[in-house]
């Protein structure tokens, strides 16, 4: 079963992926797909707050949020790790539950992060928003490390996330019964 999907002036053919026994979403995976990187980046910038940097959850916001600071001559875009590297220093850290991943997971920033998004405007990218859970733990760092949320978007606004006021987004995303009909 797929879903297609229009966005950012392209379309794709999304396989439906069985979240559970009543749940099915379509799996939106931009990694390796440079042509709609570019395009999403591209209208995502249109409608962008203004903003001095921009954060994403790792890992499938990564190549996004690379995109849109190149095309906006952005020289610095912030990760929300998985899991700390050796580099990171003084760690700061959130837990968070997303719809596409099993167990609890924790997102990790550093000492260097902190220090450049204290004070400064962030703007808040990921792929899909659906429950909301890692905007809210990325949201949680950008607090402690004393940053100001300046805007939330995502290409896609999955399932109820459509409904919300205080995200942008590019295309709405259903959820799917078992037999692959719209929710």
């Amino acid at each position: 079963m797929e879903y297609t999907i229009h966005v950012a002036g392209l379309t794709r053919n999304l396989p439906l992926c069985q979240v559970n026994q009543e749940l099915y979403i379509a799996a939106f995976v931009i990694f390796g797909d440079v042509e709609l990187t570019i395009a999403c980046a591209r209208d995502l910038l249109k409608i962008a707050p203004e903003h001095d940097v921009i954060i994403t959850a790792e890992s499938k916001g990564i190549p996004l949020v690379y995109e849109m600071a190149r095309q906006n001559r952005e020289n610095r875009y912030l990760i929300a790790r998985k899991a700390p590297k050796l580099y990171m220093r003084n760690v700061f850290s959130t837990e968070v539950t997303s719809i596409t991943t099993v167990n609890r997971q924790m997102l990790f920033i550093d000492q260097n992060d902190v220090d450049f998004m204290r004070g400064k405007k962030v703007l808040i990218v990921d792929d899909v928003i659906s429950t909301g859970e890692s905007l809210k733990a990325v949201e949680k760092l950008v607090a402690e490390a004393g940053g100001t949320v300046v805007g939330k978007m995502a290409i896609l606004a999955e399932g109820p996330a459509k409904d919300r006021d205080d995200i942008l987004y590019l295309q709405t995303l259903p959820l799917f019964n078992a037999d692959g009909t719209e929710k």
